[in-house]
């Protein structure tokens, strides 16, 4: 992800923050609409936050909460959880656990959490199943961490990395996912695009979005006029959208900026509620930035490659900053995700050079 503050600069009022810059206490869940609670969790990152939503909820004749996301698992992510549990849930039980997605920040602690309260865990099928398989020690953390054993490593070399240094730290954090989603829960309640959920009386929309993560779920209230919109939209960073060594020939920023278009009918007064950033209206308005900030970062990968350039090459030409390996992974994956899109439009020809290296070219060069 990526700061793009300089779009919200140029209209500075088109984005509003109906709480201003009140932020949710850790340990202490904020109420911001009826029902819905903030939880706002620290995150061991330069991203250093992630939000999180309790709604009050009834469900099989029980009375508690919904949990929408989790945190990361580790012991300061618990520690507060157990807090909430003990001085702000009334005494009530979490009667279920939804979760937006399968990256760690939002799914990481529910396997924990599930067990805790004898919950169900809803989840679209295709993230359930990513965050089962990158979990198992079979699976995702078996990959990577040798050289030619596949993982982003030889994923990133194959797009002209070839830092010794970054590919060797690429293969240290083989079991990166694994440390932080230690594993899930065996049985899962599917949720899907267009389904009605009752929570709390209320009916939400679930909205599917996909790009940033196999089958992403944001949850729309009519009632609330209110979007858990997850990484789908954010207030000031533009999502993270990248191509992965398991699919290497995606292209999920056509994915991800038509699903965008799928909240064009929703009230321009909704209140969106992101995994990251504060609570927001002008959900239009963001969408056309994000659209835009796209079309501009396409219009610089087209023009670099006027002569032939890999994805590394193009990482200066999207990112104006030096960049950490942890970054540096989130930033080849986003260049290798330009390329693919223009790729796939006809706009790019691809050849794999003789190193084994795949370079773009402008198709009509």
């Amino acid at each position: 992800m990526k700061p793009d503050s300089e779009l919200n600069a140029m209209h500075p009022t088109a984005i509003e923050y109906p709480w201003g810059d009140q932020l949710a206490e850790q340990g202490v869940p904020l109420e911001l609409l009826p029902g819905v609670r903030w939880v706002r969790m620290p995150l061991p990152f330069a991203l250093d936050h992630i939000n999180l939503w309790l709604i009050q909820d009834e469900l099989d004749g029980r009375m508690g909460w919904t949990i929408v996301d989790c945190g990361i698992a580790n012991e300061e992510t618990r520690a507060i959880w157990e807090q909430i549990e003990l001085s702000q849930l009334a005494g009530l039980p979490i009667l279920r656990v939804i979760v937006t997605h399968m990256h760690p920040d939002h799914v990481g602690l529910a396997q924990w959490l599930c067990e805790r309260w004898q919950a169900p865990l809803w989840m679209s099928m295709s993230d359930y199943l990513t965050a089962q398989w990158l979990s198992h020690d079979q699976g995702g953390a078996a990959i990577g961490a040798t050289p030619g054993s596949g993982g982003a490593a030889d994923h990133f070399q194959r797009h002209g990395l070839h830092s010794s240094e970054d590919l060797e730290k690429l293969r240290g954090r083989a079991d990166y996912y694994r440390r932080m989603v230690p594993g899930m829960p065996k049985r899962y309640r599917r949720i899907m695009d267009g389904e009605r959920i009752a929570i709390g009386g209320r009916q939400w929309q679930v909205i599917m979005g996909y790009g940033h993560a196999p089958e992403h779920a944001t949850l729309y209230s009519p009632e609330l006029k209110c979007l858990i919109s997850g990484d789908m939209v954010l207030p000031r960073i533009s999502t993270n959208v990248s191509v992965y060594d398991s699919e290497p020939d995606a292209d999920p920023l056509g994915l991800y900026l038509d699903s965008l278009t799928k909240y064009a009918d929703l009230p321009a007064d909704t209140v969106v509620l992101p995994s990251h950033g504060k609570p927001f209206k002008g959900l239009h308005y963001r969408i056309k930035q994000l659209q835009d900030h796209h079309v501009d970062r396409l219009a610089e990968t087209l023009s670099a490659c006027q002569t032939p350039h890999h994805a590394r090459d193009i990482v200066p030409v999207l990112f104006k900053r030096s960049l950490d390996t942890h970054q540096m992974s989130f930033a080849m994956g986003e260049a290798i995700a330009h390329l693919n899109h223009l790729w796939r439009q006809g706009k790019l020809r691809r050849v794999l050079s003789s190193d084994g290296v795949w370079l773009f070219c402008v198709a009509s060069a």
